[in-house]
């Protein structure tokens, strides 16, 4: 990253609190981080660390109680609702690790559902989503269900419809949780090889260091707390062979 280049996520002084009295729970506890343009960074934690509540700050599915995060020069807490939709839609892709493939629709449409949402004409939402799908090397499965897909497949689809928009920004949530050790391989091959694509940045959380080691950079929680940064090995693990 150039000296002068502002980092495409920067989170400042983040808490954040869920309820009150004796359910009071701290789930973040002044969380500083920064993430490059084109850095692929895996932020590691056992449950309750805090990881997830970080992913979903910097997704705009929740907003912090003190502090700042900030997303491609936007302050995401500053939004309100309908603007925050906008950012999510437009800005960044998420991947997680259950799919979340509408059923009913094909590969295709599922891909394309983000930009029709967004009310992009259906010609150009479909183009724009067979070319995510070549990308990630599934277009001759466009007119298949989810369930004429396998699990890695599926993953696959889920990965091509957050590249969609073209986001600056890919958030994954253990996304290699529900695939075999091939399909793991090959989606975290995937990630590792959209890291730094057209200026794309992601971050991946997870608990499990072989799925970090796609990472240039690897932040670790604890408590609510980042407790180490380290570098990443930035290859992909080996699958079955």
């Amino acid at each position: 990253m150039a000296p002068s280049e502002p980092p495409l996520v920067s989170v400042r002084g983040v808490r954040m609190v869920f309820g009150s009295g004796e359910t009071r729970v701290e789930a973040l506890r002044g969380v500083d981080l920064d993430v490059a343009r084109g850095e692929l960074v895996a932020v590691m934690g056992a449950s309750g660390s805090g990881k997830s509540t970080l992913l979903h700050l910097l997704a705009g599915l929740a907003r912090p109680t003190q502090g700042q995060v900030v997303v491609d020069g936007t302050d995401l807490a500053a939004l309100d609702d309908d603007a925050l939709t906008a950012v999510r839609r437009r800005r960044i892709g998420i991947v997680f690790q259950a799919f979340h493939l509408v059923p009913v629709l094909t590969a295709l449409e599922n891909v394309a559902l983000p930009l029709a949402l967004d009310g992009v004409p259906q010609a150009e939402a479909e183009a724009r989503a067979a070319a995510a799908l070549d990308r990630v090397g599934l277009r001759a499965r466009a007119p298949h269900l989810p369930s004429e897909l396998s699990g890695g497949e599926q993953q696959r689809v889920a990965v091509a419809r957050a590249l969609v928009a073209r986001p600056p920004l890919v958030l994954a949530d253990e996304p290699t949780g529900n695939l075999d050790s091939r399909n793991r391989a090959q989606v975290l091959s995937l990630l590792r090889g959209l890291a730094g694509e057209e200026g794309r940045t992601l971050v991946l959380v997870t608990h499990d260091a072989d799925e970090a080691s796609v990472a240039d950079r690897v932040v670790r929680l604890a408590d609510g707390r980042v407790v180490e940064e380290r570098r990443g090995a930035g290859r992909v693990p080996a699958g079955p062979a």
